[in-house]
């Protein structure tokens, strides 16, 4: 299975600067997504006859593959509720420990990985 990290923001701006960050670091911007109120991204792609479905759909995707339903609707309702996720796929240790730091540093209120 391929690593991913999931990082909850509060707030949409530090979660775009969050993004930026990563993408400046060295993460090519597919492997870097933004899903919240503002801004869709590959929820939009997601099968569902509303927005929010789509949302929902993306976290299980996700957290499906780990068993971690429960996180799925969590990210879901709190995206739901005005909060930001940015999700990396990284591809090496390096790159992890990099998306950690950034996250960490930024502000995460909650991070997810698997």
């Amino acid at each position: 299975m391929t690593p991913v990290i999931v990082a909850l923001f509060d707030d949409f701006g530090v979660a775009t600067r969050v993004r930026t960050e990563l993408v400046r670091d060295g993460f090519p911007t597919d492997r870097v997504e933004l899903t919240s109120r503002a801004e869709q991204g590959q929820a939009d792609a997601e099968p569902g006859e509303s927005y929010w479905k789509k949302v929902s759909n993306y976290f299980h995707a996700i957290f499906d593959q780990a068993n971690d339903g429960s996180a799925a609707d969590d990210f879901a309702e709190r995206v739901r509720h005005g909060d930001s996720v940015i999700t990396v796929h990284p591809r090496s240790d390096d790159e992890i420990d990099s998306a950690r730091n950034i996250l960490r540093r930024n502000g995460a209120t909650q991070v997810r990985e698997h």
